[in-house]
């Protein structure tokens, strides 16, 4: 999901670093790392890592997450999330895909659905059932 030194279209990752606390909307085209803090949204077209110390009191949208640090808000990714062992989620969770390591906590709801189907079941189709009252057996 993550290249070492280069991205896609030459663009740079935006690092968020340890000692750092972002308070507001964060929102970017780019690929971003967070080790630090944020408090707010986060939003990306991209990918979005969150690191083992990081905390984050956010709602976070990106196209592919991997998250080992700690999230307290709802979670939107469009493709694949991967929840490693540190990962701790407070709040709801919406992904295509889904990896949950052993030890990730979950605290919230998961809605897993392929985009090009329907969320909802189609009851339209089903068959009415005709229902005949019961007639006591005889003795």
């Amino acid at each position: 999901m993550f290249k070492e030194n280069t991205t896609e279209h030459n663009e740079p990752d935006t690092i968020i670093g340890p000692s750092v606390k972002v308070e507001g909307d964060f929102v970017t085209e780019g690929n971003i790392i967070v080790e630090g803090t944020i408090c707010g949204t986060i939003k990306t077209s991209k990918n979005l890592k969150i690191g083992t110390a990081s905390k984050i009191f956010a709602n976070t949208s990106a196209d592919n997450a991997i998250i080992s640090g700690e999230v307290q808000g709802n979670v939107n990714i469009t493709n694949k999330l991967e929840l490693t062992p540190t990962a701790k989620i407070f709040g709801d969770i919406r992904a295509t895909k889904l990896v949950i390591a052993e030890g990730a906590i979950i605290n919230g709801k998961c809605l897993m659905s392929d985009k090009a189907k329907s969320l909802k079941p189609d009851f339209s189709k089903q068959k009415r059932i005709e229902l005949r009252p019961i007639v006591p057996l005889e003795k």
